[in-house]
């Protein structure tokens, strides 16, 4: 059997990869391997199959005779600050992050509020490759009762973040994208006195994450634009990623957070080494500006797990991705959007400095372009032998590489996809670089398929 975790646990379309059958077994095997046999905690985002996912997963986990505690909607980050808060054995947050409505996604986390490992999910695997049954969806869905004072206690230990500065003075538009951002992001920063403005703030399943939300930034913009303020984030649909955007409709990303951040950080001589985890995604213009002032920039494979690893292995105090997931000491390196952005909106006001003029002193990011070649196979179900061959292609591409230009290629974890990023100093070269690589790619890999 194919392992059903990717590079951010289970992920696919429900009732399609992701099953009622899956998640009961899920949470049946989870039960079954932890030694400490307090309760599991669970939360989800709000699309409509996290209803009946969450049934499934609590069902397995009782019939493994563990206990569970029901957080409801809630941020991902919820989850692992709560499992170290309460002394609790695991938990599982059902969401697909920033995919759209018809994903859904399983992640587990251990007693320390970390993603599992490699090796927790092969026994999970193993359980439910031995399973036999298959369980359909329950006619009736039960309504499950939530803690709402576990919610408020995660609420206030972001309030605790700020160190009692105050965000009074300042104007903010938050798009929380229909999400889990929708249960606190408002509340949050209106209590730091922060004059707040949110769209897309309704508990929808249906719209979560589309044309909204930190991968299409249009609505913020378009707020900020009716509406002027200081700065604006949008969330994805589990509020572990944002992207800001300043009053001009710049975008600060998480290269740029990381940059700003991380000066800050390197200034107050807490920056372990000056040094900076990112993923292979970062910008060129980022990395050569963070080593132009004594920083250090390490590289990892795409995926928050794999930061987390450098971040730990490295001892360094901050880390995360282009798409907006950082992980700071502040939490436990839990991606959290949210005690990002209240982060940048602290320096903001600390600093007596507007988002614009912060973000002018940023690197010049390279002119980059990210292409999606669509496949119609799931590239992780071919023979090893085919497998190998594409992986050789994607090498070869990746091997141009010159101090002013990069390419990075890789298969998505989640999606029937390659993506190609391709990095130079200007627009033509990028674009023309961009088009010769992934015609030819796509050209190799239909050769490779047709040959079967």
């Amino acid at each position: 059997m194919q392992s059903i975790f990717g590079t951010d646990g289970i992920r696919g379309r429900f009732n399609e990869e992701i099953t009622y059958s899956l998640a009961y077994k899920v949470g049946y095997a989870l039960g079954s391997t932890l030694e400490n046999k307090n309760p599991i905690l669970i939360g989800r985002d709000t699309r409509i199959s996290g209803d009946i996912l969450l049934q499934a997963i609590t069902q397995g986990i009782n019939e493994s005779g563990t206990k569970f505690i029901n957080l409801g909607i809630c941020p991902t980050p919820a989850i692992p600050f709560l499992i170290k808060q309460e002394n609790l054995s695991s938990g599982v947050m059902i969401s697909a992050s920033h995919n759209p409505p018809e994903y859904n996604g399983i992640k587990i986390f251990d007693h320390n509020g970390q993603k599992i490992t490699k090796n927790f999910e092969s026994k999970i695997q193993k359980i439910i490759e031995e399973s036999k049954q298959n369980i359909s969806i329950p006619r009736k869905v039960v309504s499950l009762k939530t803690s709402k004072d576990l919610m408020d206690s995660y609420i206030k230990s972001l309030i605790q973040t700020m160190g009692g500065e105050s965000l009074s003075g300042l104007r903010i538009i938050l798009d929380t994208c229909y999400g889990s951002a929708t249960t606190c992001a408002k509340k949050i920063f209106q209590s730091l006195g922060a004059d707040v403005k949110v769209i897309n703030n309704s508990k929808n399943g249906l719209k979560i994450n589309l044309n909204c939300g930190s991968t299409h930034l249009e609505p913020l913009k378009k707020a900020l634009r009716e509406s002027p303020a200081d700065m604006g984030f949008s969330f994805d649909g589990d509020a572990d990623r944002v992207i800001g955007i300043d009053s001009e409709g710049n975008v600060l990303d998480g290269d740029h957070i990381l940059f700003l951040w991380g000066r800050e950080l390197m200034e107050q001589k807490i920056l372990t080494n000056n040094l900076l985890v990112s993923t292979q995604m970062a910008n060129l213009g980022f990395e050569k500006s963070w080593k132009k002032i004594g920083g250090i920039l390490h590289r990892t494979d795409v995926g928050d797990k794999y930061v987390y690893d450098a971040i730990k292995k490295k001892r360094a105090v901050l880390g995360g991705e282009q798409s907006g997931h950082i992980l700071s000491k502040i939490n436990n390196f839990s991606g959290d959007g949210i005690l990002t952005a209240l982060q940048i909106s602290k320096y903001c006001k600390k600093k007596n400095i507007n988002l614009n003029d912060w973000l002018k002193s940023s690197f010049e990011p390279f002119p980059q372009k990210l292409t999606n070649i669509k496949l119609d196979f799931n590239i992780n179900k071919l023979n090893p032998n085919n497998k190998i061959l594409i992986d050789e292609s994607i090498k070869n591409f990746q091997a141009i590489y010159s101090d002013n230009c990069r390419v990075y290629i890789r298969p998505s974890g989640t999606e029937p996809v390659i993506r190609v990023l391709v990095a130079a100093k200007n627009h033509e070269e990028v674009h023309s670089l961009s088009s010769e690589i992934t015609n030819k790619l796509f050209l190799e890999i239909g050769k490779i398929i047709h040959q079967r």
